[in-house]
């Protein structure tokens, strides 16, 4: 190589390389930090050395691609699979293999699980090809390609690498978008035109004008346009596999956990911190019959069911510990957990595959069910729970919740006689709570003479609990009656279902049975999260028959509302699970992600839209020109503008007959230029008689009459339209929006010159 090649092809590769890396920074965060970063920068080192030596000794394309399969599979042990390999860095038999399955099945698990994702298995494969191929073809084309057009198309990598990062990463990357989307105009544009030879000093005022109000237009007006507006981000809307509206209410089987499963071990669990509980599932969803569960992503506070990496990021605080289990008789979709999960640990790939956890209320399942045997590990973070007296005056959390239906009239003017005195949302949650566990009596239905406690919690259940002449139930009736009091005094509340085993923390393993089976609700105030309430009373606190005779303390007195209609609420006639409805809110749900995907597409419009406005003013001036020629009022004009229209687009063609030439010596320098092109021969026969023509009505004692005037921009037409098909594609587009034509003089001269 000559000393000028190998400059430029140095300045090719910091160009191309540099804003390849800033283009696939962002997928950092994805991963969850700098273990990507080995990935990244030994992809982008070994694609660009094998590009760089396939330019210099001149090998065939088959060849590099050869050469870079060989460095993928002997590289990618160490920078994408090291699990695979011998003592991290030679390469094995399944190395070959995972990465081979890695290359075409890592995008989608990416993609779908909840960030960081980790670096287990061949997750890191992504980042890995991305870097390496990416280099690798950034630097082939532009050090390899014959004419300068192509070797400047190069610049297209680092643009479609970032369209990679976009639909691969999280809502706030690590650069800012705006960041990399004006390094990469400040940098590509000018190269591409450096490199295509058009860098010209006309051109870099122009193209740095066009710059400017580029940059401008998505600085200033971007905000504007679209206001609060979130960035949107694929992972974010993808529907999840697991919804839970398919599956009924957890709560609706409270009962059957007491009375079938009392005394079966459901699970055991290991390495239970002090008075934590046992979470089996998080309800914030009332339709009138069941509190079920949300976690379709409806709501900011219900989250969604998402499958996760090695890591779960977590913002609270608290004690970290790790819980082992080991499943018993439960069955279901529920997956135990304890605190906010860290980390889940699932020894089988498929049991791992099928996981699903929802960040936003600790919540988790396995979406083939659970089984018995079925073992699993859990680093969590047990939050501390405070008192009433530290939570002090902390208002409520500001988080959005799905909408109530169904709300007996009887829960809001229970809750506001009931918390009347209180002064500040923690008072107002710890009123409720000692209320329905002070005046109300414990019993599951079952043993209690001349008392009925029935299942279930809808409107109806809840209406005879709080308004009836004595108050029983149990965790499932007191849990959901509380929640929707509270959510009637402003506050957000959820019902969790879960366990509290009697025998607490312990060393060794501890035997969770039905009888453990526990409700309790959850109110989020600001600066301590979700707080839980226990509103059940004491197992021991049952409505006796002398305790019914005996006077007590009376309850406040409650104006009672007028009994709801006969046909809104069904009370269950049995013991069972409680029916479903269906989300009337389904079909809105998908028109408002509709619209919001249509707003989106359209403000990312509003940069190319300026960047096409000097374009479009182009093809408009044009047409004016035109239209004003082929309308003229007088027949001669009409004639002499259709040949300069055949001028016209010659000059954008970059076909110029000469400016001084003859009508006729233009002709025959047209019919020259095109011989060669497709459809030349049309163009010659045709230019001459246009010429001719043009010639006898400018020059002739008569004018035409506009007959003939017409017919002769017929032939322009098909004049043109031959002449613009003569070429490429990409001529053909440069000349619609070429100005050569525009800045000439010709049509500003008086008629009758050539």
């Amino acid at each position: 190589m000559t000393p000028r090649p190998v400059g430029r092809a140095i300045v090719d590769v910091l160009c191309l390389v540099g804003t390849l890396a800033l283009a696939l920074v962002p997928l950092l965060e994805v991963y969850g930090g700098l273990s990507a970063l080995p990935a990244l920068v030994g992809g982008l080192l070994l694609g660009t050395v094998v590009a760089a030596l396939g330019a210099a000794r001149g090998w065939s394309a088959i060849t590099v691609v050869a050469v870079l399969l060989v460095v993928y599979v002997l590289a990618g042990g160490a920078l994408a699979a090291p699990g695979t390999t011998v003592a991290g860095v030679v390469p094995t038999p399944q190395t070959a293999v995972d990465l081979a399955r890695g290359a075409a099945s890592t995008w989608k698990q990416v993609l779908t699980l909840q960030p960081p994702v980790g670096t287990d298995g061949t997750l890191l494969v992504a980042m890995y090809v991305l870097a390496l191929v990416g280099s690798a073809v950034a630097v082939s084309v532009a050090l390899r390609a014959r004419t300068a057009a192509v070797a400047a198309s190069a610049a297209l990598v680092p643009v479609v690498a970032t369209i990679a990062a976009i639909v691969l990463g999280t809502r706030r990357p690590t650069v800012a978008p705006l960041v990399t989307g004006l390094v990469l105009v400040l940098v590509l544009l000018p190269w591409a035109s450096w490199r295509a030879g058009l860098l010209r000093a006309r051109r870099v005022v122009a193209t740095g004008v066009l710059t400017a109000v580029a940059v401008a237009a998505g600085v200033l007006g971007a905000p504007l346009v679209a206001g609060g507006t979130e960035r949107l981000v694929v992972r974010d809307e993808l529907v999840p596999p697991f919804d839970p509206r398919d599956y009924p209410s957890p709560l609706s089987a409270f009962r059957e956990f007491v009375k079938k499963d009392a005394d079966a071990v459901l699970f055991t669990v290991t390495g239970l911190p002090e008075n934590a509980r046992v979470r089996l599932a998080t309800m914030d969803r009332y339709d009138g019959v069941v509190w079920n569960v949300a976690g379709d992503g409806s709501a900011q506070a219900s989250g969604e069911f998402r499958r996760v990496g090695a890591e779960i990021e977590t913002n609270v605080r608290g004690d970290r510990a790790h819980v082992d289990i080991e499943i018993g008789a439960l069955g279901g979709v529920w997956l135990p957990t304890v605190g906010q999960a860290t980390s889940i640990d699932l020894a089988d790939p498929d049991d791992a595959g099928a996981l699903r956890y929802n960040d936003a209320t600790g919540a988790a399942v396995l979406t083939g069910g659970l089984r018995t045997g079925l073992e699993y590990g859990v680093d969590v973070v047990v939050p501390r729970e405070p008192d009433d007296t530290e939570v002090g005056s902390a208002p409520e959390s500001d988080i959005a919740q799905p909408a109530l239906a169904g709300v007996p009239d009887i829960a809001g003017v229970t809750a506001a006689d009931v918390a009347r005195d209180a002064g500040n949302p923690v008072q107002i949650s710890s009123a409720l709570a000692t209320w329905l566990s002070e005046q109300g009596f414990f019993s599951h239905g079952m043993d209690v003479s001349g008392t009925e406690s029935l299942s279930g919690h809808g409107a109806d259940r809840i209406t005879t609990l709080l308004g009836g002449d004595l108050m029983v139930g149990d965790g499932e009736q007191y849990a959901a009656a509380m929640a929707l009091m509270v959510r009637e005094m402003g506050l957000p509340a959820r019902v969790v279902m879960g366990f509290i085993p009697e025998d607490g923390a312990s060393d060794g393993p501890v035997a969770v049975t039905g009888d453990d089976v526990q409700a309790w609700v959850e109110v989020a105030f600001q600066g301590f999260g979700w707080v839980a309430f226990d509103p059940t009373p004491p197992p021991e606190q049952t409505p006796q028959e002398e305790d019914q005779e005996k006077p007590s303390e009376p309850n406040p007195q409650v104006v009672q509302p007028p009994p709801p209609p006969p046909a809104a609420v069904t009370p269950p006639d049995e013991d069972t699970e409680q029916p479903q409805t269906d989300d009337p809110d389904a079909e809105d749900d998908g028109n408002a992600l509709l619209w919001r995907i249509v707003r989106v597409a359209g403000i990312a419009a509003v940069p190319l839209l300026v960047l096409a406005t000097p374009l479009l003013v182009v093809v408009a001036l044009k047409a004016r020109r035109r239209r004003r020629r082929r309308r003229s009022a007088d027949p001669v004009v009409r004639v002499a503008g259709g040949w300069d229209e055949v001028l016209d687009t010659a000059r954008d063609l970059r076909r110029p007959a000469g400016s001084l030439a003859t009508r006729n010596e233009s002709a025959r320098t047209l019919a020259a230029s095109f011989a060669d092109a497709p459809g030349g021969a049309l163009v010659a026969s045709r230019v001459g008689a246009l010429a001719r023509t043009a010639d006898h009505a400018v020059f002739s004692r008569d004018d035409p009459s506009g007959a003939h005037a017409t017919a002769y921009w017929a032939d322009v037409r098909e004049t043109v339209d031959a002449m613009t098909h003569s070429v490429g594609w990409r001529r053909r587009m440069r000349a619609r929006v070429s100005t050569a034509s525009l800045r000439n003089s010709r049509s500003r001269r008086p008629k009758g010159t050539s």
